[in-house]
């Protein structure tokens, strides 16, 4: 079971689904495909992020397709541990193509909501 306190205030996400990010302590990268208002995960899960660098819950988490140079991944990452990735290289996580497909422009629009 989720528990979500009662008093956290839900802000708008400052990053959108499509949208590459990078986290900006650990070298790994992503596109965000979808957003928490506020953390929505296990207690489990948030209690075993050492307590030095455990995000507030009362902030937008985003579910990432991500990459660092081993491997691909689904990660979920508070707002305040992502930036905007600005290198323009490639990504190469296989679920990519079954979610988005890529503008000229090199963005990401997501296939279920193309509101183009």
């Amino acid at each position: 079971m989720i528990m979500i306190d009662e008093t956290q205030k839900p802000r708008l996400a400052k990053f959108r689904i499509g949208q590459v990010l990078r986290h900006r302590i650990y070298p790994f990268r992503g596109v965000v495909f979808d957003i928490d208002p506020v953390f929505n995960n296990t207690e489990e899960w948030w209690q075993a992020i050492p307590a030095e660098v455990r995000p507030r819950k009362d902030q937008p988490f985003y579910h990432l397709l991500a990459e660092n140079d081993e491997t691909e991944y689904v990660a979920y990452v508070s707002e305040q541990n992502l930036v905007p990735d600005t290198s323009d290289a490639p990504l190469r996580h296989p679920q990519i193509k079954e979610l988005f497909e890529r503008r000229k422009d090199g963005t990401f629009q997501s296939r279920m909501f193309n509101l183009n």
